[in-house]
């Protein structure tokens, strides 16, 4: 079964003061994402392994072809953030994510046989635990439900995963009272609702990724997915629903 596979990549924040400009952190910010990861490795704490893993995963969205082994890279390193402190929620959030995209390059029956729904809700909740307002772990737990509802459908993750459409989607609208100017949880949000059903939910897929295309970019992964919610939307408005739908499985992390 897939695991919800939210682009949990960045935190928004603002401008970095000089003196941090050589931070793990300010260089994802920046697009550094080799020298991210060095960095956050050697600092070898839960917040320096976390912004590692986070590295990993943003590189590995901007790449033409999903990498397993970068993947599989970037769930060492949450693991490893976990292991160096459990109460933060960060490597819980990028350990969800690398699994979940890792589903999708796998398929259904690996992933299944792996436990991978069952561990990324697991590590969802633990993260939502240490912090109840964090909008990326509100936003993965909503890709989460959809997206189990949308492998197994509705009766059967009830009754399996017990996930919900609906759930899925309250849990959205938390994630976006938390932070309602984060672009990329909007963008994930409407590249979920295309992947579920498109034409049911075009209307919402559109208002999202407008939003998200006039939200500020804080760094490099964010210009990006500003980029990419931009181009989603012009195709959507073209009316073009094939192109828009290769779009959103290109952009979802699935194998061409």
């Amino acid at each position: 079964m897939r695991a919800a596979a939210t682009a949990i990549l960045v935190i928004s924040l603002g401008a970095l003061p000089a003196s941090a400009a050589d931070t793990p952190l300010s260089l994802y910010q920046t697009g550094q994402f080799a020298q991210a990861e060095a960095a956050g490795v050697a600092q070898n704490d839960s917040e320096g392994l976390a912004i590692a893993a986070r590295a990993v995963l943003a590189e590995e969205m901007m790449r033409d072809q999903p990498c397993l082994d970068c993947l599989r890279h970037a769930e060492d390193l949450a693991r490893r953030a976990i292991a160096a402190d459990p109460k933060v929620p960060e490597g819980h959030i990028y350990l969800a994510a690398a699994i979940g995209y890792e589903s999708r390059i796998i398929g259904n029956l690996a992933a299944q046989s792996k436990g991978y729904a069952n561990e990324a809700k697991q590590e969802l909740d633990a993260a939502l635990a240490s912090d109840p307002n964090d909008a990326w772990a509100l936003a993965a737990l909503g890709s989460w439900h959809i997206e189990i509802v949308r492998s197994a459908g509705p009766t059967l993750a009830r009754w399996l995963f017990g996930a919900r459409f609906d759930s899925g989607r309250d849990y959205y609208s938390k994630a976006f009272a938390a932070e309602p100017g984060n672009l990329v949880i909007r963008y994930q949000y409407a590249l979920t609702l295309a992947a579920y059903n498109l034409g049911d939910y075009q209307k919402d897929v559109e208002t999202e990724l407008s939003r998200a295309v006039t939200c500020p970019s804080n760094s490099t992964y964010e210009t990006f997915a500003k980029g990419r919610a931009r181009e989603l939307l012009d195709t959507l408005k073209r009316g073009d629903t094939a192109a828009a739908q290769r779009l959103v499985r290109h952009d979802q992390g699935y194998p061409s």
